[in-house]
């Protein structure tokens, strides 16, 4: 609390230093002339809005930090009266059985004068040997009675000692559950960071790696069409289809229909060698093509079954951490009911009725 009203102290310091300046910023600009303007001070205005903003900002900061701190003094509270209400029903509980074991009502001193079968148990009136009223077992009962007390007493420090002992140990029991419950709590945060950056880590590259691949593809694709173009022309101006050149006419730029008399067996034969080669490359082209499709596939179906993982991976560890904060929500509810069981129970008891508010309004003053 003192933290907080420091800071709150700080911040009404510097909020009022900042308000001092502004004003006499704006008292220069409104009485020297040369800089003075008519309308709306927009600047000033910007300013005001995002020192509003900021004030906003600092008040719900600390209206949070307050309010953390409330929940955790609560919880400390509530734990620390659980731990009183467990101490003094063990101690009650101890005292119930030492009062059992060696506070019985025929171990007392005076039990013998207080008996109700006192008489049931004489078996007639004797006389006791010496005077009247004499106690002669007085010694031995003083020792029975010392070595009574002494076994009573060492018999207290023992169960003290392992009441001691087992609080210890209940208190060790409870800080280790506490340290258990934040360090997985911490693993559980450490691993969905790291799952969540793997992810993003996994999506870059696989995204690289589709736009090099799509690049590349392209360029072969591009650089594969040029050749042909250029094969294709070249196959155009020197093959034996356009030239012709065994019939030729001297003087004539082109082939004469009546000296034509077809092609040549050995053009036959290039020429269906040229088309088995088109064919062939073109049966190749095909197959390649297949198998980058067939490639590309696998690619796509690995990333799938990639992504299947993680969306798997992050399911669990989603579940874990819903089954962890269920927990957690289910102890702070009973923690609420026990509480409030209290309040109703130990601290609102004394309510008002009718003849409080019947003793007002009796006189004129």
């Amino acid at each position: 609390m003192d933290r907080v009203q420091l800071l709150s102290d700080r911040v009404a310091a510097a909020h009022l230093d900042r308000r001092r300046n502004r004003e006499l910023q704006r008292q220069e600009r409104v009485f020297n002339a040369k800089v003075r303007t008519i309308g709306i001070d927009t600047d000033a205005l910007d300013h005001q809005v995002e020192e509003k903003r900021n004030k906003e900002e600092a008040e719900a900061k600390a209206l949070k930090e307050h309010t953390d701190g409330l929940i955790r003094s609560d919880r400390t509270a509530c734990i620390l009266e659980h731990r009183q209400k467990k101490d003094g029903r063990l101690l009650e509980e101890a005292i119930v059985r030492f009062r059992q074991h060696f506070q019985q009502p025929s171990l007392r001193r005076e039990f013998d004068l207080n008996d109700p079968e006192l008489l049931k148990k004489q078996d007639g009136v004797r006389i006791l040997p010496g005077l009247t009223g004499e106690d002669l077992d007085s010694g031995e009962r003083r020792r029975r009675q010392r070595e009574q007390l002494r076994d009573w007493s060492i018999q207290q420090q023992l169960e003290l000692e392992q009441a001691k002992e087992l609080q210890t140990l209940e208190d060790q029991q409870y800080d280790q559950s506490r340290l258990a419950l934040d360090s997985r709590a911490l693993e559980l945060q450490k691993m969905e960071e790291e799952h969540k950056r793997a992810t993003a880590v996994t999506i870059k590259d696989f995204n690289q790696a589709l736009a090099a691949e799509e690049i590349k593809r392209r360029e072969s694709e591009r650089h594969k069409e040029e050749e042909n173009n250029q094969a294709d022309v070249l196959n155009q101006l020197q093959g034996e289809l356009l030239s012709e050149s065994p019939q030729r006419v001297p003087g004539l730029t082109r082939v004469r229909r009546d000296c034509y008399k077809g092609l040549t067996p050995q053009q036959l034969m290039h020429y269906t060698n040229y088309q088995q080669q088109q064919a062939e490359e073109k049966r190749r082209a095909h197959v390649q093509q297949r198998e980058e499709e067939l490639q590309q596939d696998r690619e796509h179906l690995a990333s799938a079954r990639a992504a299947l993982l993680q969306e798997r991976r992050q399911a669990r560890i989603s579940k874990e951490l819903r089954r962890a904060l269920d927990n957690t929500n289910t102890q702070l509810a009973q923690m609420q009911k026990a509480q409030r069981s209290y309040l109703e129970k130990e601290v609102y008891t004394n309510i008002a009725d009718e003849s409080y508010f019947a003793q007002f309004n009796k006189t004129s003053r």
